[in-house]
């Protein structure tokens, strides 16, 4: 247990005690920095940008997009993690970030402690989708050309995320060796499987579906519980026998631990107003996730519910850090 003189003496606690008349004022006053932990173009970002521009509107001050990427993250989600608390300051959280960094990163920080929720956003299917260049239509012969093929085959994704944990569990049920190339985030990655650079990943409905439709990837298998509207014949991976991978990952905003409630409150309800904007739905029927609105308890109580289920993969995976 944390004593009070201990957490009175915490740079925090002191920052929070001299701002103490500027939080009773209403809130906001002035621009907040939403944080990006991942590069530009990826699906945290799209969604960010597309809330951002709602957010601004709705609260009266701007809301600016900020991209800190790096190490699986965690980079721009340690920075929200030692941010003043005052609500000025939020992240784009994603499981990846919340609920996997702590389980694979030495960090400086406890991402289960660090934070308030304040609302869930949306969840995202993801595919195992090829590079043309790989000579597999179907899941089973990629199986089979990786089995005759060991260590060929490479697939990207940044380091310590779902995507990453995901493949290296399909990679031991299909009982293949298939090396892992780690991005910084999702864009690059795509626009190295679409130049030939890498040959598989599995990812994010949101960045994939555009390159599938195009041709310029190959979807092999989806995520979800049932097939996409948009892909009718490419069966899940449910269906193949790998019911153990799970089926999508979610975001959501989250702020520094000891934010005041009401500032949680205030940034809920723009939030969920935003939602259900008709700028933002369409902007996520887009991109092809699904809103998955929540309030800051369910959203706590679906942080807590993932944290063991994870651990479970990375520890049934031997998943690390490459």
């Amino acid at each position: 247990m944390v004593s009070r003189r201990t957490l009175l003496s915490s740079p925090v606690a002191f920052a929070m005690m001299s701002l103490a008349p500027a939080l009773a004022q209403v809130y906001p006053s002035r621009a907040i920095k939403l944080i990006v932990p991942f590069p530009a173009g990826g699906a945290n970002d799209t969604m960010a940008r597309l809330l951002a521009q709602r957010l601004s509107s709705s609260l009266n001050q701007p809301v600016v997009v900020e991209n800190q990427a790096g190490a699986g993250g965690t980079i721009g989600t340690r920075a929200v993690a030692h941010s003043i608390p005052d609500g000025y300051t939020l992240l784009m959280a994603a499981v990846s970030t919340v609920c996997i960094a702590s389980l694979l990163y030495r960090l400086d920080y406890d991402p289960t402690k660090a934070f308030a929720p304040v609302a869930l956003l949306a969840s995202d299917a993801l595919a195992l989708v090829a590079s043309p260049s790989v000579p597999a239509s179907t899941l089973l012969e990629l199986i089979n050309y990786a089995k005759a093929n060991p260590g060929k085959l490479n697939y990207g994704s940044a380091n310590g995320i779902a995507p990453h944990i995901m493949m290296e569990l399909f990679k031991i049920r299909a009982g293949v060796n298939i090396v892992h190339v780690p991005y910084r985030g999702g864009a690059p990655m795509i626009s190295d499987l679409v130049g030939g650079q890498i040959q598989l990943t599995i990812n994010n409905k949101s960045i994939l579906l555009p390159h599938i439709a195009s041709g310029s990837l190959r979807a092999l298998a989806v995520t979800s519980a049932a097939r996409w509207s948009e892909l009718p014949n490419v069966p899940t991976l449910r269906e193949l026998g790998f019911a153990e991978i799970p089926t999508e990952t979610w975001f959501g905003i989250v702020a520094p631990a000891l934010t005041p409630v009401h500032v949680i409150e205030r940034l809920d309800a723009a939030i969920s107003e935003g939602l259900k904007s008709p700028e933002v739905r369409a902007g996520f029927a887009r991109l092809g996730v699904a809103e998955n609105i929540g309030n800051a308890r369910q959203f706590a109580a679906l942080i807590a519910d993932e944290i063991p289920r994870w651990a479970e993969l990375i520890k049934l995976t031997g998943a690390r850090l490459d």
